[in-house]
């Protein structure tokens, strides 16, 4: 056979070699491999495996299951991300920003929120729901047991004040120390308190029945002296346990001009729900109505079946509750209340009048307190004292609910209330109200 030489360029040189070998494997029936293609096909494949673009390079075992793995795990957070918030929303009420029921008013609609001396007076930590009643020149507040989940914690913590302004806690003293037959040890709510012709205090409050699962009815309790502070000995049975309506929590007694004694309560009928916001957000909702209970004088004895005078309508999500009644000089009834989740930025403090105690009441075109006035968030459990001077309310302090105080002014000329500046009278060290500008 004849020996061909050629010049050909260097760099198709590995080229040629590979095909003249590729050639004599033919010839010679596939036997022959030479080193040299073995060293061009290495190279080939070093520079094909740095030049071609990733996606395109051949994948091994190992490869595609570390691909499969991050797409899952992928997946799941995107999963995770979207459907935590849908679970808290629905489980704990969380406002949302589309929500606006508690977003604030146009500035132009009232100047009294947007005066710096309006603003309430920051009164205790860890208090809520505090009930308020005035006993020779002294304010006397009573709040949710602070552990409310706690069978060994303070059942009603009590704080007093001279001015309105300053409050002192009475730490570990307790105003109902012992607990009525029918209730389990904790989860106390709500109390609220007045005063009998007797001279004897009666405290309502909220009490988890032990054989209504974890269904609250209201209590009520005698003070064992002619002191505010109690003790107070509670009944037997409860006042009240409306099982058709869920229970009922968030007692305020009220005395009418004639002397006769009422209690006002929330039917807790968001408890036995169907789900969603404070288990009331899915349909059919049920009714969450205010009841107006009269008493005999003892305070304790019920006369007759209870009234609603409230109920939910499409302003207050899934629940109204936390009233409490006012009667100003001019014979107008004041029912102030709280709607939306307690836990929701919707938590407010409403109100409604009437000329007659049973109703029907007209509800007033703003919350007198809502999420964003003077930075507040969630303000509500409000309770105003007999004067329609001032009022305690709570609201949202980190992890805690604290205790405000505040003064009011009521407009009788268009039956509105707004807030207005609390001022202490240094001579006699009790507080006023000057009124809204």
């Amino acid at each position: 056979m004849a020996t061909v030489i050629s010049i050909v360029p260097r760099k198709y040189v590995a080229q040629s070699v590979v095909q003249t070998i590729a050639v004599n494997e033919i010839s010679d029936g596939g036997k022959i491999q030479s080193s040299l293609e073995a060293k061009a096909g290495a190279g080939a494949e070093k520079k094909y495996f740095f030049t071609r673009p990733w996606f395109t390079r051949p994948w091994g075992r190992h490869q595609i299951g570390i691909l499969c793995a991050l797409g899952f795990l992928g997946l799941a957070l995107t999963a995770l991300v979207i459907a935590l918030p849908i679970y808290f929303t629905k489980i704990y009420g969380f406002a949302k920003d589309t929500d606006d029921y508690w977003k604030r008013p146009e500035p132009n609609e009232d100047h009294s929120y947007q005066l710096e001396e309006n603003r309430p007076s920051f009164a205790l930590h860890n208090f809520p729901d505090p009930g308020l009643i005035q006993h020779n020149g002294t304010w006397y507040a009573y709040g949710t047991n602070p552990k409310k989940k706690n069978p060994g914690s303070i059942h009603v913590p009590v704080a007093t004040s001279t001015d309105f302004v300053n409050w002192t806690l009475h730490e570990h003293y307790d105003a109902m120390p012992t607990i009525g037959a029918w209730e389990k040890k904790a989860n106390h709510w709500a109390p609220d308190v007045i005063q009998r012709d007797d001279s004897k205090f009666v405290m309502y409050y909220s009490g988890e029945a032990k054989d209504y699962g974890s269904h609250h009815c209201v209590g009520v309790a005698v003070s064992n002296g002619t002191s505010p502070l109690g003790p107070y000995i509670p009944e037997d049975k409860p006042l009240a346990c409306p099982h058709k309506h869920g229970g009922a929590i968030d007692p305020s007694p009220f005395s009418d001009t004639d002397g006769t004694l009422y209690v006002v309560y929330k039917g807790d009928g968001n408890s036995a729900g169907h789900g969603g916001n404070c288990n009331n957000s899915k349909k059919p909702l049920v009714s969450v109505p205010i009841l107006l209970q009269e008493l005999k004088s003892d305070g304790i004895t019920p006369v007759g079946e209870p009234v609603k005078i409230l109920d939910i309508d499409d302003t207050d999500g899934p629940l109204v509750e936390a009233p409490d009644i006012l009667l100003t000089e001019d014979g107008i009834y004041y029912l102030f209340f709280s709607s939306h989740c307690y836990i929701s930025l919707g938590y407010n403090v409403k109100y409604a009048h009437s000329k007659s105690l049973k109703g029907p009441y007209a509800r007033a075109n703003r919350p007198l307190l809502q999420t964003g006035d003077w930075g507040l968030e969630a303000p509500g459990g409000a309770t105003v004292s007999s004067d329609g001077g001032k009022i305690v309310f709570h609201a949202n302090c980190g992890q805690f609910r604290c205790m405000w105080s505040a003064a009011i002014d009521i407009r009788p000329n268009n039956n509105t209330i707004v807030m207005s500046k609390l001022m202490v009278d240094q001579e006699t060290n009790s507080t006023k109200s000057t009124g809204s500008s």
